[in-house]
């Protein structure tokens, strides 16, 4: 199986573009350091990945601190789309 390719959505930079300069640099920084290395070699498990149920089509979030990520997968394109970005007390409203 080769790996996976991540695409960052418009909602996705919307969504990084309003958090504080700081929280959206240490999210950057592990994005590149951890998430997109780990998503690219296997997006469906993880210690931080959850797979969210009751979502068509599947949706899975990955834990940074005290944000969520939320995206989905395309296998057929080998294909990581990454949708949203928000803190943890916020993301699940």
């Amino acid at each position: 199986m080769s790996d996976f390719r991540v695409f960052e959505t418009n909602e996705f930079f919307q969504k990084l573009g309003k958090l504080l300069k700081d929280h959206a640099r240490f999210i950057r920084s592990k994005l590149d350091e951890y998430v997109y290395p780990q998503l690219k070699k296997e997006p469906f498990f993880g210690p931080n990945i959850r797979k969210l149920r009751d979502y068509t089509p599947a949706m899975w979030r990955y834990r940074i601190g005290r944000f969520r990520l939320f995206y989905t997968v395309d296998t057929n394109e080998n294909m990581v789309y990454i949708l949203s970005v928000d803190f943890h007390r916020e993301s699940y409203k």
